[in-house]
């Protein structure tokens, strides 16, 4: 029985884009099929031009149509899509306006959307890393806490909202930039989590000097013009203290969870306590606490408390929270944060990645909401 058009496109259905997670087939790539016995030809065409996925994608196809009774070869070719059809791909995903041909793009709340994640029916839980101030490792719970949750097999994001200190894009070890489709941003992923952060956007070295308009700009833009695409968690992680991001943050997400990093010395709690007392003047609300730096294991299995005790215990007493869990000082954790393979992924037994999940199976449990809004259930006039 020889193939047929119809039956190779089919079974392309189910292929995805690698960076759009939607079938190749429904986002109109797949330009032209052609048949010679059992040879295949597929003309792909791509969203923009040198996509960084453009291997996977001939591996994708490939696997798809060599699975096919008859199939005894795959020809795949590849052209760019045009800006009419980056248009539609931006209509079909975020169903906004495109932006004019030939005009320079409006952005977030110029171009008519809204903050997704502040609408009651998203299902998206949005998660505020905070602290009350540097060196308390936000960034490296921030990392790790959102990796264990990819790994419970729920779809996550990640923000990188620290502007003037911006380390995620290290610390998850991503190595693309965010692709551009007709102005909407597709965060690249690594390790199950996808990521938007400042640091895409400026160079390491350079520091970013900006004031709180410019903060707050920024900020809409990622959180309107990514394709987020409903994750289950976005994880924010915010800068130190109590400034003009975190406010904007507050303005934006009026439905965040805060949880706060603190390390166990009573000095960093009293400052931690800050980022708490923010919250709740902005009217969000404070679900736990994270302690970083706990304690220091030795060779021979003695624990020491090298930055002091009892300051998470306080921290949560005080906002009648959770102590949702105390990761120790270890060289990995920080070795992962340099070199882009965090704890969790290397190491996933030890002691810190332990209670990376532990934290991970609270807030996806215990503290998870009890009423979800669902987009499909309306009530009727």
């Amino acid at each position: 029985m020889s193939l047929t058009e119809p039956q190779v496109l089919e079974a392309l259905r189910p292929v995805e884009d690698p960076e759009l997670h939607r079938s190749i087939v429904e986002l109109g790539m797949v330009k032209g099929i052609a048949i010679e016995g059992g040879a295949v030809q597929v003309q792909i065409a791509l969203t923009v031009a040198g996509c960084p996925l453009r291997n996977e994608i001939t591996n994708r196809v490939t696997d798809a149509v060599m699975a096919l009774d008859g199939a005894t070869q795959v020809d795949i070719g590849f052209g760019v899509m045009t800006d009419e059809e980056r248009a539609a791909i931006r209509q079909l995903l975020h169903g906004d306006p495109a932006a004019t041909a030939g005009s320079q793009p409006a952005h977030g709340h110029a171009q008519g959307r809204k903050v997704p994640f502040a609408d009651p029916s998203s299902r998206t839980r949005v998660l505020l890393i905070a602290s009350g101030k540097g060196g308390v490792g936000k960034s490296s719970v921030t990392t790790n806490l959102a990796v264990s949750l990819a790994q419970r097999g729920k779809s996550v994001g990640v923000l990188d909202a620290d502007v003037y200190g911006f380390s995620i894009p290290r610390m998850l070890g991503v190595d693309n930039l965010p692709v551009v489709i007709d102005s909407m941003l597709i965060p690249p992923e690594s390790h199950g989590v996808r990521v938007i952060s400042m640091g895409f956007f400026a160079e390491e070295d350079t520091p970013v000097i900006w004031r709180g308009p410019m903060l707050h700009k920024a900020l809409e833009q990622f959180l309107t013009d990514v394709f987020w695409d409903d994750p289950d968690y976005l994880v924010i992680d915010l800068p130190p203290g109590t400034g003009d991001v975190s406010l904007s943050l507050a303005q934006y997400l009026p439905r965040a969870e805060v949880y706060i990093v603190t390390t166990p010395q009573p000095a960093a709690q009293k400052v931690a306590q800050r980022a708490g007392f923010m919250a709740r003047k902005v009217n969000l609300q404070v679900r736990g606490v994270i302690e970083n730096m706990t304690y220091f294991r030795g060779d021979d299995g003695t624990r020491y408390e090298l930055f002091g005790e009892g300051g998470g215990q306080e921290l949560a007493e005080l906002f009648e929270v959770p102590l949702l869990g105390q990761v120790p000082l270890v060289p990995a954790l920080r070795e992962g944060g340099d070199d882009g393979w965090p704890i969790t992924i290397t190491d996933p037994t030890s002691e810190s990645s332990q209670a990376f999940v532990g934290i991970a199976e609270q807030i996806d449990t215990v503290l998870a909401p009890t009423r979800r809004g669902h987009k499909e259930l309306k009530l009727l006039n």
